[in-house]
């Protein structure tokens, strides 16, 4: 009776010992990965260089430009103080001549002497006019034009991350079958809303009962995915992903979002941010008291990231890494309750292929 157990021990301890094999295996892959890391300091060095390129660039392109308009500057001034030099040496001779007559008025000054004078004085005043030394003024304002245009055209392609973003922009139609029975859903699906009053509508097994979330009517599980959410005026919201066995019954806790592991969010409450998954809350002190006209949510199903950013100013607010999503996402939104008759502003989905205002 002993052997038959000896074996089976046997046997467990081998497995046992392949599976720790296994898993030491996996943490020296993982040691490495995390090695790996070290091309995203290399990326960021060359990123760097490269805006360092084109701030040398754009100085070498400002020297250009000022010591042309300084050149034309020098060339005038010399003009000009050329000319005050000749009506100052005339008027020395003027002067000169001046003093010679009032010795001599009982002499007799010669007609071509008067005439030669005035001459010269004629041929003075007409080639110092100042009206003769001036700028090209347009010539300067398509100058400045130019450099108005550049300007535009940087200002339009910055920041890149919002060029690059705006390339996954999705459309997003939110699902009024999913939604709390206090909110109300356009009927574009582009605009929840939250009402005191509870709506009529029909039970189903797809709507949150408890919690005033609603989620997209599609899904998406591969590629790359930004979209956007405009939050202004509001003072509490909350905006993320979910796979779509989030909880919508029961427990209020269970149902919010960030607070399982099928859900990732951020959360704005009366000026701060907090961003959640798995119930572990993660404070964003770094955008406290910042208020965003928009929030942007960009995920990528390769590596399982998750970015969450105040898209004015494509201000980075905090990124989850997944490692690999599970299944398929959607997008979900939470406007909230009335928070103290301060928070009846609608949450609205918006066309993330525009850019929002950058402030």
């Amino acid at each position: 009776m002993m052997a038959p157990c000896q074996d089976a021990l046997t046997k467990q301890q081998e497995s046992l010992k392949k599976h720790r094999n296994f898993l030491a295996y996996r943490m020296n892959k993982l040691s490495a990965k995390k090695m790996d890391l070290s091309k995203t300091a290399a990326l960021k060095e060359k990123i760097k260089m490269k805006y360092d390129d084109i701030k040398r660039v754009l100085d070498e392109d400002l020297g250009i430009t000022l010591c042309q308009l300084d050149m034309e500057e020098e060339a005038m001034e010399r003009t000009i103080e050329e000319n005050i030099e000749r009506c100052y040496h005339l008027t020395q001779d003027l002067d000169q001549q001046l003093a010679e007559i009032s010795i001599q008025l009982d002499m007799k000054i010669s007609h071509d002497q008067v005439s030669e004078t005035e001459g010269r004085i004629m041929e003075t005043l007409t080639t110092t006019d100042p009206e003769l030394v001036q700028m090209d003024e347009v010539k300067n304002e398509q100058l400045l034009s130019l450099t108005m245009n550049l300007l535009l055209f940087i200002r339009s392609q910055v920041p890149v991350t919002k060029k690059l973003f705006q390339t996954y922009a999705q459309e997003v139609v939110l699902n009024p079958d999913s939604a709390h029975p206090k909110l109300i859903i356009s009927p574009a699906g582009d605009c929840a809303t939250y009402t005191d009053t509870w709506q009529e509508v029909a039970e189903n097994p797809s709507r949150f009962d408890t919690i005033l979330n609603v989620i997209s009517q599609e899904g998406f599980k591969e590629g790359r995915n930004y979209w956007e959410v405009q939050v202004s005026g509001k003072t509490y919201w909350e905006v993320g992903l979910t796979y779509p066995n989030i909880p919508r019954k029961g427990h209020e806790e269970d149902c919010w979002l960030g607070r399982g592991p099928e859900s990732w969010c951020v959360e704005y409450f009366n000026g701060d941010y907090t961003a959640w998954h798995k119930g572990v809350p993660y404070r964003l002190s770094h955008v406290t008291g910042k208020n965003f006209e928009r929030i942007g949510i960009f995920s990528t199903f390769y590596g399982g990231l998750l970015c969450f950013l105040g898209a004015d100013t494509m201000t980075p607010l905090f990124s989850f890494c997944a490692g690999m999503f599970t299944d398929t996402l959607h997008q979900a939104v939470c406007p909230g309750h009335d928070n103290q008759g301060t928070n009846w502003k609608s949450l609205l989905i918006c066309d993330a292929s525009r850019s929002a205002p950058i402030l």
